[in-house]
């Protein structure tokens, strides 16, 4: 038959199905119409003869059996071929199919070529008008049905069902060869998994030794010989918020008469801010050049605190150093004159404590050293006066920056506070009772910056007792 004088209408409720069933048929060069419930469909068969019917079964207002046992109780009607779209897990539902009348049922979900295949079947096998329905007893699953039916529907429903299980067989048969190439693709996987995984703790076994390796090296570069500052006493604390560290702290001698005093802070944590802190901590050193001048007849110039960041700013451009760049405070001290000559660029401001009065923060601004070049970068000297028993505090951001787990800081004002509690107590205890504020602030979260704190006390004498 032509498929162009084919006319199948379609019962679907479902959109999606009725549209790509009806355009694999349209493909085919196939009529067709198509209705959303049984009851439309009958109206659609009783108004205009189809050639063949596609009905689902579960369907709104009249069921896929419904409408068939209507065509098939139709005189007229009788002889227009029925697939029925099925489930048909149970045997059950063979027999009803036999009992409304239908040709040929196909299993969902279905192959639309094979669908395709089972519509030319039913085209080239008419249904004999005149042949007699018998009654038939049938046994299935231990119950005993009684159904109506022609020999040319039985051989035809047993025809189709014979075929879509062979259907089925073979889409089970693909299945398993897919699923033990799958097997055997997720063993190969798991082997290279399991080597993978191997790998990578072998290397976060290095990498791990190595960060530790690398922490203990910026650990070794802090203070720890407690370098003798005349008429001073030095207290700090240095806390990193992972292996390595973005900031760093130190303090000595330049000659006998003064002494210098430091905390960086690099933005960023990780590897690269700690290479940064470390370079630019091993260049401040009282044998640096960057701090002393000295000529050829060995005289000696400290370089004022201003030149030191000019020059720091010069050699340390952010776009050179992978867009880092630091914060920092540098001071020097005049142990004879009690005069503190320093810069603050882009650091927090230092924490002031003069013998019998409460704390304050210094006043004193500049950049971040490697934002911006020479003339855009500005940068002040400022002097600060100090008399014995004063105390002053050089810190990171870490300090007043701590977040406690609901995102709030712990701030200048709590920081203050803190200090000024501990302002009776010996320096070493008020730096110690500063970290443990942060540390409690921060809670179960813990700590997520590094903290600097350096603590600089004026006695009456020379702590080594000179």
């Amino acid at each position: 038959m032509d498929p162009s004088d084919v006319n199948v209408l379609i019962a679907e409720d479902s959109a999606v199905q009725a549209q790509i069933l009806e355009q694999k048929l349209r493909d085919a060069g196939y009529g067709v119409r198509v209705a959303r419930d049984g009851a439309l469909a009958l109206e659609s068969i009783r108004a205009e003869r189809p050639t063949l019917v596609i009905s689902d079964i579960e369907m709104p207002n009249m069921t896929g059996y419904e409408l068939c046992s209507a065509v098939k109780s139709d005189a007229d009607l009788r002889t227009i071929p029925f697939i029925l779209l099925s489930t048909l897990s149970e045997p059950e539902d063979i027999i009803r199919g036999l009992h409304c009348g239908a040709e040929n049922y196909v299993t969902k979900p279905y192959e639309p070529e094979f669908l395709l295949s089972r519509v030319e079947s039913v085209l080239q096998t008419p249904i004999d008008p005149d042949e007699e329905e018998q009654e038939l007893e049938v046994t299935l699953a231990g119950n005993r049905y009684t159904v109506k039916a022609g020999r040319q529907q039985v051989l035809s429903l047993l025809a189709s069902t014979f075929e879509n299980a062979v259907e089925k067989n073979n889409e089970l048969i693909k299945t398993n060869q897919e699923l033990t190439v799958a097997k055997e693709q997720l063993t190969t996987w798991n082997e290279k998994l399991e080597a993978v995984n191997a790998q990578l703790e072998q290397a976060n076994t290095r990498m791990s030794n190595d960060l530790n390796a690398a922490a203990r090296v910026q650990q070794s570069l802090l203070p720890h010989e407690a370098p003798v500052i005349k008429g001073a006493q030095i207290a700090w604390n240095y806390t990193p918020c992972d292996e390595l560290a973005g900031d760093f702290l130190n303090y000595f001698p330049l000659d006998d008469r003064y002494a210098a005093l430091f905390v960086v802070d690099v933005s960023g944590h990780g590897v690269a801010s700690s290479l940064l802190s470390v370079t630019v901590g091993r260049l401040m050193t009282a044998t640096s050049s960057l701090l002393i001048d000295r000529d050829e007849n060995g005289g000696t110039r400290i370089v004022p605190p201003m030149e030191v960041a000019l020059e720091l700013n010069r050699r340390f451009k952010m776009k050179e150093q992978g867009g880092l760049y630091f914060t920092m405070v540098y001071g020097v001290l005049d142990t004879e004159t009690l005069e503190f000559r320093y810069v603050l660029n882009g650091h927090p401001q230092m924490v002031h404590v003069p013998a019998g009065a409460d704390p304050v923060l210094v006043e004193a601004a500049g950049m971040g050293i490697g934002w911006f070049d020479e003339p855009l970068f500005q940068c002040s000297e400022s002097v600060l006066q100090l008399s014995r028993g004063d105390r002053l505090y050089l810190y990171s951001d870490g300090v007043p920056e701590a977040m406690d787990p609901d995102e709030n800081a712990l701030g200048d004002r709590q920081m203050l506070e803190v200090i000024e509690l501990g302002k009776s107590q010996p320096l070493e205890d008020t730096v110690a009772l500063l970290m443990n504020v942060v540390e409690r602030w921060a809670g179960s979260g813990s700590i997520r910056d590094d903290v600097s704190i350096l603590g600089l006390e004026l006695v009456d004498r020379d702590p080594a007792g000179a």
